[in-house]
């Protein structure tokens, strides 16, 4: 087995490794004047099963466009060197949230990004808690897996809401409720006794966002608004106000990637949020959440990956 960790991506690789107890190999990545780059591996490949880190969050480094194509290309260069597996782990998966058509003539952005990989010979992709899951295998048709942060995150909040009195996992829309209510359940396994659960519907169109029905009772509880990410913060912001008009005592926010983008700390400062815990799915995390007010913690998702990774190797390939 050999990992690689692209450099726009090295330090969670570097995580992943440090977990698995196995060295990033060696690879080589080189800018030219006009833009165009070369990467390629320094060592053979040629039989061997392949993990390539790449998240695919845009930052100051980096555009989703660049980080991609670096992948593909990697990810090619690798199979044409003789590699006998390559599996693409991506903490984040760019182009997920657009997964089918809402007006006429809508990209379905996810399958033409599915292709893009299959096309690059990548025989396997993880990644985790991605927006749609169904719609994330449908368009995968190489192996796939979205790993899920839940326990991490119950593991995270047990200890403060054992003390809590009611507890309650809310979903800022409807479509997330399947996965508030994993985190529901695992919380409550952690905690011995149930925890409720309550959502706020949301509409998007144009990108204005209504909607007004809340379903739940978050008096007088701990609550916390579990997502997949926090983008502008619009959504958390809406949500954890929501929270508050109906007398939640404390209101937590969870999301496992903190893409943190354009004015989206101002407008968590705004919000009624008491702390914000995120995971290391999108690099430098401390500059995106730079200047905001309440309590953050970032949890490492590289167990996750590696336990994943273990299983995939022991098995036959």
């Amino acid at each position: 087995m050999k990992l690689y960790g692209l450099n726009q991506t090295r330090v969670f690789a570097e995580r992943l490794g440090a977990e698995l107890r196995v060295p990033l190999a060696p690879h080589e990545e080189r800018d030219f004047e006009d833009g165009e780059f070369k990467i390629r591996p320094l060592d053979s490949v040629r039989r061997e099963r392949v993990f390539v880190c790449q998240s695919l969050a845009a930052d100051r480094v980096g555009t989703i466009n660049d980080k991609l194509v670096r992948l593909l290309v990697f990810c090619g260069a690798l199979k044409d060197a003789g590699a006998a597996e390559v599996t693409a782990i991506v903490p984040y998966l760019a182009y997920a949230r657009k997964d089918k058509r809402s007006k006429l003539r809508d990209p379905v952005t996810t399958s033409y990004v599915a292709r893009m990989f299959e096309a690059a010979g990548v025989d396997a992709v993880a990644t985790i808690d991605v927006h749609n899951v169904a719609a994330f295998e449908n368009a995968f048709r190489c192996r796939k897996e979205s790993l899920e942060a839940a326990d991490t995150f119950a593991a995270h909040f047990a200890p403060q809401a054992g003390s809590a009195g009611r507890v309650v996992a809310l979903s800022p829309d409807a479509g997330g409720v399947g996965r508030a209510r994993v985190f529901a359940a695992a919380l409550g396994a952690r905690l011995g006794r149930d925890v409720d659960l309550a959502f706020l519907e949301k509409q998007r169109s144009e990108g204005r966002v209504s909607g007004a029905l809340f379903a739940g009772d978050v008096r007088d509880a701990l609550v916390v608004i579990y997502d997949d990410m926090i983008s502008t913060g619009g959504t958390i912001a809406r949500a954890a106000a929501a929270c508050a008009e109906r007398g939640a005592r404390v209101v937590h926010a969870a999301a496992t990637h903190a893409l943190l983008a354009g004015d989206a700390v101002r407008t968590l400062n705004g919000a009624p949020v008491d702390s914000l815990v995120v995971m290391n799915t999108v690099p430098r995390i401390d500059e995106r959440a730079a200047g905001l007010r309440a309590d953050w913690h970032v949890l490492d998702c590289a167990p996750l990956f590696a336990r994943a990774v273990e299983r995939w190797s022991g098995e036959v390939a």
